[in-house]
Protein backbone atom coordinates (compact mmCIF):
# COMPACT_ATOMS: atom_id res chain seq x y z
CA UNK A 1 0.00 0.00 0.00
CA UNK A 2 1.40 3.10 -0.82
CA UNK A 3 2.11 5.61 2.33
CA UNK A 4 1.17 9.47 2.51
CA UNK A 5 -2.01 8.85 0.48
CA UNK A 6 -5.44 9.61 1.82
CA UNK A 7 -7.66 7.25 2.52
CA UNK A 8 -11.01 7.07 1.04
CA UNK A 9 -12.99 8.14 4.00
CA UNK A 10 -10.64 11.17 4.03
CA UNK A 11 -11.06 11.74 0.47
CA UNK A 12 -14.60 12.01 0.87
CA UNK A 13 -14.52 14.37 3.79
CA UNK A 14 -12.06 16.89 1.51
CA UNK A 15 -15.32 16.61 -1.24
CA UNK A 16 -17.34 17.14 1.27
CA UNK A 17 -15.77 20.23 2.87
CA UNK A 18 -15.21 21.53 -0.95
CA UNK A 19 -18.53 21.11 -2.26
CA UNK A 20 -19.79 22.68 1.45
CA UNK A 21 -21.66 19.56 2.89
CA UNK A 22 -22.14 19.35 5.98
CA UNK A 23 -19.08 18.36 8.55
CA UNK A 24 -17.94 19.35 11.70
CA UNK A 25 -15.48 22.13 10.27
CA UNK A 26 -18.79 23.89 9.43
CA UNK A 27 -21.16 23.20 12.07
CA UNK A 28 -18.81 24.03 15.50
CA UNK A 29 -19.60 27.03 15.73
CA UNK A 30 -21.52 30.53 14.18
CA UNK A 31 -17.66 31.70 12.84
CA UNK A 32 -17.59 28.27 10.78
CA UNK A 33 -20.92 28.63 9.16
CA UNK A 34 -20.74 32.18 8.03
CA UNK A 35 -17.16 31.27 6.77
CA UNK A 36 -19.01 28.31 4.49
CA UNK A 37 -21.54 31.30 2.94
CA UNK A 38 -17.78 33.13 2.29
CA UNK A 39 -16.66 30.08 0.77
CA UNK A 40 -20.05 29.59 -1.54
CA UNK A 41 -19.46 33.54 -2.69
CA UNK A 42 -16.06 33.32 -3.44
CA UNK A 43 -16.97 30.03 -5.67
CA UNK A 44 -20.25 32.00 -7.46
CA UNK A 45 -17.67 35.21 -8.14
CA UNK A 46 -14.71 32.68 -9.53
CA UNK A 47 -17.61 31.03 -11.83
CA UNK A 48 -19.47 33.28 -13.02
CA UNK A 49 -16.09 35.66 -14.12
CA UNK A 50 -15.51 33.27 -16.76
CA UNK A 51 -19.54 32.68 -17.96
CA UNK A 52 -19.75 36.91 -18.17
CA UNK A 53 -16.45 37.02 -20.18
CA UNK A 54 -17.92 34.11 -22.62
CA UNK A 55 -21.07 36.22 -23.35
CA UNK A 56 -19.36 39.51 -23.84
CA UNK A 57 -20.36 40.37 -27.26
CA UNK A 58 -23.31 39.26 -26.91
CA UNK A 59 -23.10 41.89 -24.37
CA UNK A 60 -21.70 44.53 -26.88
CA UNK A 61 -23.86 43.54 -29.92
CA UNK A 62 -27.23 42.22 -28.15
CA UNK A 63 -29.48 43.36 -31.27
CA UNK A 64 -27.32 40.12 -33.60
CA UNK A 65 -28.37 37.77 -30.59
CA UNK A 66 -31.72 38.72 -29.85
CA UNK A 67 -32.91 40.11 -32.77
CA UNK A 68 -35.29 43.14 -33.29
CA UNK A 69 -38.30 43.14 -35.15
CA UNK A 70 -37.70 44.58 -38.87
CA UNK A 71 -39.69 47.38 -39.91
CA UNK A 72 -40.16 48.44 -43.66
CA UNK A 73 -39.74 51.78 -44.26
CA UNK A 74 -41.90 54.72 -44.23
CA UNK A 75 -43.21 55.92 -47.63
CA UNK A 76 -42.23 59.76 -47.05
CA UNK A 77 -38.72 57.88 -46.78
CA UNK A 78 -38.22 57.56 -50.37
CA UNK A 79 -35.66 54.44 -49.26
CA UNK A 80 -33.11 53.51 -52.15
CA UNK A 81 -32.51 49.95 -50.34
CA UNK A 82 -28.64 48.16 -50.68
CA UNK A 83 -26.58 45.46 -50.56
CA UNK A 84 -22.90 46.68 -49.92
CA UNK A 85 -20.04 44.81 -49.42
CA UNK A 86 -17.32 44.75 -47.00
CA UNK A 87 -13.92 44.48 -47.06
CA UNK A 88 -14.28 41.60 -44.44
CA UNK A 89 -16.60 39.98 -46.95
CA UNK A 90 -20.15 40.57 -45.47
CA UNK A 91 -22.82 41.99 -47.36
CA UNK A 92 -24.17 45.01 -45.70
CA UNK A 93 -27.26 46.17 -45.90
CA UNK A 94 -28.40 49.90 -45.96
CA UNK A 95 -31.01 52.35 -46.81
CA UNK A 96 -30.34 55.98 -48.64
CA UNK A 97 -32.43 58.28 -48.64
CA UNK A 98 -31.85 62.38 -50.22
CA UNK A 99 -34.46 65.05 -50.64
CA UNK A 100 -35.74 66.74 -53.52
CA UNK A 101 -33.43 67.94 -56.09
CA UNK A 102 -30.27 66.83 -53.98
CA UNK A 103 -26.89 67.20 -55.90
CA UNK A 104 -23.89 65.18 -54.44
CA UNK A 105 -22.03 68.47 -53.56
CA UNK A 106 -24.93 69.16 -50.84
CA UNK A 107 -23.50 66.49 -48.76
CA UNK A 108 -24.52 63.34 -47.23
CA UNK A 109 -24.73 62.31 -43.11
CA UNK A 110 -23.37 58.73 -42.88
CA UNK A 111 -25.22 57.85 -40.08
CA UNK A 112 -23.84 54.89 -37.65
CA UNK A 113 -26.72 53.38 -34.79
CA UNK A 114 -26.30 52.19 -31.57
CA UNK A 115 -26.06 48.33 -30.59
CA UNK A 116 -29.43 47.75 -29.35
CA UNK A 117 -31.15 48.21 -33.51
CA UNK A 118 -31.48 47.29 -36.81
CA UNK A 119 -30.88 50.09 -39.57
CA UNK A 120 -34.95 49.68 -40.00
CA UNK A 121 -35.90 51.59 -36.75
CA UNK A 122 -33.66 54.41 -37.29
CA UNK A 123 -35.85 55.50 -40.00
CA UNK A 124 -37.29 58.97 -37.57
CA UNK A 125 -33.64 59.64 -37.33
CA UNK A 126 -32.88 59.57 -40.77
CA UNK A 127 -35.79 61.46 -41.85
CA UNK A 128 -34.77 64.31 -39.16
CA UNK A 129 -31.56 64.59 -40.48
CA UNK A 130 -32.23 64.73 -43.92
CA UNK A 131 -34.64 67.36 -43.44
CA UNK A 132 -32.44 69.13 -41.04
CA UNK A 133 -29.13 69.95 -43.11
CA UNK A 134 -31.39 69.18 -46.25
CA UNK A 135 -28.32 66.52 -47.04
CA UNK A 136 -28.80 62.83 -48.68
CA UNK A 137 -28.46 60.22 -45.63
CA UNK A 138 -27.37 56.57 -45.43
CA UNK A 139 -28.19 54.76 -42.51
CA UNK A 140 -26.30 50.50 -42.55
CA UNK A 141 -26.37 47.79 -40.65
CA UNK A 142 -23.27 46.09 -38.89
CA UNK A 143 -22.50 42.21 -39.62
CA UNK A 144 -25.42 40.17 -37.71
CA UNK A 145 -27.96 43.22 -38.16
CA UNK A 146 -31.14 43.31 -39.29
CA UNK A 147 -30.22 41.91 -43.25
CA UNK A 148 -26.68 41.96 -42.92
CA UNK A 149 -24.57 39.06 -43.12
CA UNK A 150 -22.11 37.31 -40.97
CA UNK A 151 -21.33 37.64 -37.46
CA UNK A 152 -20.70 41.17 -35.36
CA UNK A 153 -17.28 41.95 -34.56
CA UNK A 154 -14.97 45.38 -33.74
CA UNK A 155 -13.43 44.83 -37.01
CA UNK A 156 -16.55 43.67 -38.36
CA UNK A 157 -18.43 47.03 -37.72
CA UNK A 158 -15.26 49.30 -38.77
CA UNK A 159 -15.36 47.30 -42.04
CA UNK A 160 -19.09 47.96 -42.63
CA UNK A 161 -18.61 51.56 -42.05
CA UNK A 162 -15.76 51.52 -44.75
CA UNK A 163 -17.92 50.11 -47.02
CA UNK A 164 -20.89 52.54 -46.20
CA UNK A 165 -18.52 55.41 -46.77
CA UNK A 166 -16.76 54.24 -49.55
CA UNK A 167 -20.46 53.99 -51.47
CA UNK A 168 -21.09 57.44 -50.76
CA UNK A 169 -18.15 58.48 -52.47
CA UNK A 170 -17.36 56.33 -55.55
CA UNK A 171 -21.22 55.62 -56.12
CA UNK A 172 -23.04 58.70 -55.59
CA UNK A 173 -20.09 61.01 -55.85
CA UNK A 174 -20.14 62.56 -52.33
CA UNK A 175 -16.61 64.50 -51.40
CA UNK A 176 -15.40 63.08 -48.10
CA UNK A 177 -15.47 66.75 -47.38
CA UNK A 178 -19.22 66.64 -47.37
CA UNK A 179 -19.49 63.41 -45.17
CA UNK A 180 -20.83 64.31 -41.51
CA UNK A 181 -20.09 61.51 -39.35
CA UNK A 182 -23.40 60.83 -36.60
CA UNK A 183 -22.36 58.07 -34.39
CA UNK A 184 -25.02 57.04 -31.32
CA UNK A 185 -23.59 55.20 -28.96
CA UNK A 186 -21.64 52.51 -30.03
CA UNK A 187 -21.85 53.95 -33.26
CA UNK A 188 -19.80 56.40 -32.11
CA UNK A 189 -16.85 54.37 -32.13
CA UNK A 190 -17.64 53.16 -36.17
CA UNK A 191 -17.82 57.10 -36.41
CA UNK A 192 -14.55 57.78 -34.27
CA UNK A 193 -12.27 55.13 -36.61
CA UNK A 194 -13.95 56.73 -39.80
CA UNK A 195 -12.97 60.17 -38.95
CA UNK A 196 -9.45 59.09 -38.21
CA UNK A 197 -9.68 58.06 -41.73
CA UNK A 198 -11.08 60.59 -43.92
CA UNK A 199 -11.06 64.28 -43.65
CA UNK A 200 -15.04 64.61 -43.45
CA UNK A 201 -16.89 67.20 -42.73
CA UNK A 202 -18.08 67.17 -39.19
CA UNK A 203 -18.00 64.44 -36.82
CA UNK A 204 -20.92 64.25 -34.28
CA UNK A 205 -21.36 62.16 -30.91
CA UNK A 206 -24.42 61.20 -29.62
CA UNK A 207 -24.47 59.70 -25.90
CA UNK A 208 -21.01 57.85 -26.97
CA UNK A 209 -18.58 55.61 -24.79
CA UNK A 210 -14.74 55.92 -23.77
CA UNK A 211 -14.12 52.87 -24.46
CA UNK A 212 -15.27 49.33 -24.31
CA UNK A 213 -13.06 48.50 -20.96
CA UNK A 214 -14.50 51.38 -19.32
CA UNK A 215 -18.22 50.50 -20.26
CA UNK A 216 -17.51 46.76 -18.85
CA UNK A 217 -16.27 48.31 -15.38
CA UNK A 218 -19.26 50.45 -15.16
CA UNK A 219 -21.71 47.16 -16.16
CA UNK A 220 -19.84 44.93 -14.16
CA UNK A 221 -17.77 46.88 -11.43
CA UNK A 222 -17.52 43.61 -8.92
CA UNK A 223 -14.60 42.23 -11.46
CA UNK A 224 -11.59 43.43 -13.01
CA UNK A 225 -13.26 43.74 -16.35
CA UNK A 226 -11.83 46.88 -18.30
CA UNK A 227 -8.53 44.50 -17.77
CA UNK A 228 -9.67 41.16 -19.66
CA UNK A 229 -12.43 42.45 -22.35
CA UNK A 230 -11.00 41.75 -26.04
CA UNK A 231 -13.22 44.54 -27.31
CA UNK A 232 -11.28 47.78 -27.10
CA UNK A 233 -13.45 50.27 -29.42
CA UNK A 234 -11.47 53.01 -27.52
CA UNK A 235 -12.86 56.56 -28.50
CA UNK A 236 -10.82 58.64 -25.98
CA UNK A 237 -7.41 57.54 -27.46
CA UNK A 238 -8.49 58.14 -31.35
CA UNK A 239 -10.48 61.37 -30.93
CA UNK A 240 -7.77 63.65 -30.91
CA UNK A 241 -6.46 61.82 -34.32
CA UNK A 242 -9.89 63.04 -36.01
CA UNK A 243 -9.58 65.07 -39.22
CA UNK A 244 -12.45 67.37 -38.70
CA UNK A 245 -14.80 69.17 -36.05
CA UNK A 246 -16.20 67.54 -33.70
CA UNK A 247 -19.52 68.08 -32.12
CA UNK A 248 -20.27 66.24 -28.92
CA UNK A 249 -23.65 65.55 -27.21
CA UNK A 250 -24.26 63.52 -23.89
CA UNK A 251 -27.81 63.55 -21.49
CA UNK A 252 -26.86 64.60 -17.98
CA UNK A 253 -29.07 61.78 -17.17
CA UNK A 254 -27.95 59.23 -19.53
CA UNK A 255 -28.16 55.93 -17.33
CA UNK A 256 -26.43 53.92 -20.12
CA UNK A 257 -23.43 55.94 -20.77
CA UNK A 258 -22.56 57.96 -17.66
CA UNK A 259 -22.35 61.20 -18.48
CA UNK A 260 -18.58 62.24 -17.28
CA UNK A 261 -17.62 59.79 -20.80
CA UNK A 262 -18.85 62.09 -22.89
CA UNK A 263 -16.88 65.49 -21.23
CA UNK A 264 -13.49 62.91 -21.21
CA UNK A 265 -14.25 62.63 -24.91
CA UNK A 266 -14.72 66.23 -25.74
CA UNK A 267 -11.41 66.71 -23.27
CA UNK A 268 -9.22 64.76 -25.19
CA UNK A 269 -11.14 65.75 -28.60
CA UNK A 270 -8.77 68.71 -31.02
CA UNK A 271 -10.30 72.48 -31.78
CA UNK A 272 -12.75 72.66 -33.53
CA UNK A 273 -15.27 71.23 -31.13
CA UNK A 274 -18.35 71.89 -29.35
CA UNK A 275 -19.91 70.11 -25.95
CA UNK A 276 -23.53 70.11 -26.05
CA UNK A 277 -24.71 68.83 -22.56
CA UNK A 278 -28.76 68.07 -22.61
CA UNK A 279 -30.28 68.77 -19.13
CA UNK A 280 -32.23 65.82 -17.59
CA UNK A 281 -32.02 63.89 -20.74
CA UNK A 282 -31.70 60.42 -21.05
CA UNK A 283 -29.58 57.83 -23.55
CA UNK A 284 -31.94 58.72 -26.65
CA UNK A 285 -30.46 61.09 -29.39
CA UNK A 286 -31.79 64.53 -29.41
CA UNK A 287 -34.35 65.33 -31.99
CA UNK A 288 -35.42 68.52 -31.32
CA UNK A 289 -35.03 71.65 -33.31
CA UNK A 290 -32.95 73.29 -31.06
CA UNK A 291 -30.50 70.51 -31.33
CA UNK A 292 -30.03 70.60 -35.14
CA UNK A 293 -29.86 74.41 -35.15
CA UNK A 294 -27.14 74.15 -33.02
CA UNK A 295 -25.51 71.60 -35.20
CA UNK A 296 -26.10 74.28 -38.54
CA UNK A 297 -25.11 77.14 -36.63
CA UNK A 298 -21.57 74.55 -35.54
CA UNK A 299 -21.13 73.64 -39.18
CA UNK A 300 -21.33 77.59 -40.40
CA UNK A 301 -18.87 78.17 -37.83
CA UNK A 302 -16.54 75.70 -39.04
CA UNK A 303 -16.69 76.38 -42.59
CA UNK A 304 -13.44 75.70 -44.43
Amino acid sequence: MLTGMPSAAQLRRIVGILLLRGGPFWTRSRGRRVARWVVLAGYLYGTAFPVLLALEDRFLFPAATVARSWLEPPEYLHVRELDLESSAGDRIHAWFTAPEGWTPDRGAVLYSHGNGSNLSRVSGRAFRWREALGRAVLVYDYPGYGKSSGRPSEAGCYAAGDAALRWLADDQGVPAGEVVLVGESMGGAVAVELATRTAARLLILEGAFTSVPDMAQVRFPLWPARYVVHNRMDNESKIGHVRCPVLITHGTADDVVPFHQGERLFAAAAAPKLFVPLPGHGHPPPNNPAFFETVRQFLLETAR
